[in-house]
């Protein structure tokens, strides 16, 4: 029987030229901090995204965990929220509320925090050189609407194993194959997921083949 370092010097293989496998593993930080920082610019909307921004980016990271969001929704819903800068709380909050599993809690401290959070960041968008349709289209592009989520694959896979019914799989690949464009009368494909898939197996609750 091998042991587990005879078994892992068996299955990887022989590293020739170390000096480029560091240049390599160097080099990733930086390659990783650039293309992190590209997305997260494309997601907000805005031209770049630098070391100037890095507070904006970690108090966006605090106001989604401040409250169970759904962060697909509440990145597609970003692009609504206005920009100028004497838009009310309420006005601010409206278009990100359907992110929220707990609109009640989205009170207090917590609404607090949110909407310091998109103060500065409206307050950051509006003097990014980006048109405002410019932005809505980038975010549009960087954030889908639909994703493939849990309960809706089950739900699909429950139809056709019970009742021999394919028409929800072929009908949620016809949406996924568009997830960042507008496709009416399917909004209930966006939706956030509903309290009864919350720890129904397949749908919240994953096994390593799922």
């Amino acid at each position: 029987h091998w042991n587990l370092m005879q078994l892992a010097n068996a299955l990887v293989p022989v590293v020739e030229d170390t000096e480029g496998l560091q240049a390599a593993l160097d080099a990733y930080p930086a390659a990783f901090d650039s293309a992190w920082r590209s997305m997260m610019a494309a997601k907000l909307g805005l031209t770049e995204v630098t070391s100037a921004d890095d507070d904006l980016l970690r108090d966006m990271f605090a106001a989604l965990e401040a409250t169970e969001t759904d962060m697909t929704i509440f990145h597609r819903r970003l692009s609504d929220v206005p920009l100028a800068a004497d838009a009310g709380d309420d006005e601010l909050l409206s278009p990100l509320m359907p992110a929220y599993y707990t609109p009640g809690e989205v009170d207090g401290e917590v609404r607090g925090q949110i909407l310091a959070w998109l103060r500065t960041y409206t307050a950051r968008s509006r003097v990014d050189p980006l048109s405002s349709e410019a932005r809505i289209t980038r975010m549009h592009a960087a954030n889908p609407k639909y994703v493939l989520r849990n309960y809706l694959a089950q739900t699909a896979i429950d139809a056709a194993e019970e009742d021999g019914d394919f028409s929800l799989v072929t009908e949620l690949l016809d949406v996924m194959r568009h997830p960042y464009e507008e496709q009416s009368g399917r909004e209930q494909y966006a939706a956030k997921r509903p309290e009864w898939a919350r720890n129904r197996p397949g749908c919240s609750t994953l096994s390593c083949s799922s």
